[in-house]
């Protein structure tokens, strides 16, 4: 047993380095994926000097989701070269609240794109539907000022959680104590777990319900295009939004898989809460590059921009 130990802890922190340079390498992805949708978005405002719903929706994501990829990034570029600052309060405990905010910011932030693409997009006849159609670009600004306050109310507990461990551990002098510590941990980890469950879960039944309603509106249109007989470019535009609503789903589907999980694992340090982790931050990157290609200004940015990239390197 004591000849193994050398050789696990050399695979552990292979592992380790490992995770450490993924996790920097989708942190800096998703700073330029979401850079790219701010600075388009920033530029055509200064254009038009307005916003429509749509572009006020992806600015705050695309802002929030900057943020958060740059905590991350700083975060583990910090772990890695200074371990010891993170035994320093507050820093551990701001650490977790800053990535609480960005966290439920952007995922309540893509929850509100689904409602606002649903109630845009799809046909229905009801009354409160058609109210909602009407007023949606007036209701918009309140859910992105809901969601920057349910975040900040969030991350607040976050920060009270994370001291609340951080203290108790240091106190944690006699066998008695951290009996007596222990309870009032798994008191506060029931707390923060059923807070942060309970914002998954609504953020995901929201986006779930959104794209079913979404895609059956979708699909009852197509059916009647079919039944007339037309097939044209509207029919091809909506298999291709019926296409773009399920992938997003996928997305959300993984995405929240992994939310709970991280819940699950949340207090323990071992192989699977890095791998989850691995797993949450592809979501943000991959559904901010799906969001480009499905929002026309941004596409043809993009195209143009690799084109002149794609001009320069040949012309050298």
């Amino acid at each position: 047993m004591e000849a193994s130990n050398p050789q696990v802890k050399s695979n552990v922190t292979s592992h380790n380095a490992m995770a450490v340079v993924i996790i920097s390498l989708q942190a800096f992805a998703g700073l330029w994926i979401n850079a790219f949708i701010v600075s388009v978005l920033c530029v055509a405002l200064v254009k038009k000097k307005t916003f429509n719903s749509n572009e006020k929706i992806l600015l705050f994501l695309g802002c929030s989701r900057f943020w958060y990829f740059c905590v991350l990034f700083m975060g583990t570029f910090v772990l890695t070269i200074y371990p010891w600052i993170y035994y320093i309060h507050p820093i551990p405990q701001l650490d977790n609240a800053i990535q609480s905010f960005f966290t439920f910011s952007n995922l309540w932030a893509s929850s509100s794109l689904s409602v606002f693409y649903c109630i845009k997009i799809a046909n229905f006849q009801h009354s409160f539907f058609t109210f909602l159609k009407a007023k949606i670009d007036r209701i918009v600004p309140w859910l992105l000022m809901a969601s920057a306050l349910l975040s900040l109310i969030i991350s607040i507990f976050a920060y009270k959680f994370t001291d609340e461990m951080h203290c108790n551990n240091t106190n944690a002098t006699s066998v008695e104590n951290y009996r007596g510590l222990s309870v009032k941990l798994d008191r506060h980890f029931l707390r923060i777990f059923f807070i942060s469950g309970f914002g998954f879960a609504t953020a995901f039944l929201v986006v779930l319900f959104s794209a079913l309603l979404l895609l059956f509106s979708l699909w009852r249109h197509k059916r009647r295009m079919q039944a007339n007989s037309v097939r044209n470019v509207s029919m091809d535009a909506h298999i291709k939004a019926m296409k773009s609503v399920l992938s997003f789903l996928f997305l959300y589907t993984i995405n929240f898989i992994c939310l709970t999980l991280s819940l699950v694992y949340g207090m323990k340090q071992n192989h699977e809460i890095l791998l989850i982790i691995v797993f949450l931050n592809n979501f943000p990157a991959v559904h901010s590059l799906l969001l480009i290609f499905s929002n026309p200004k941004l596409e043809r940015t993009l195209l143009r921009i690799l084109l002149w990239v794609k001009c320069k390197v040949c012309g050298r």
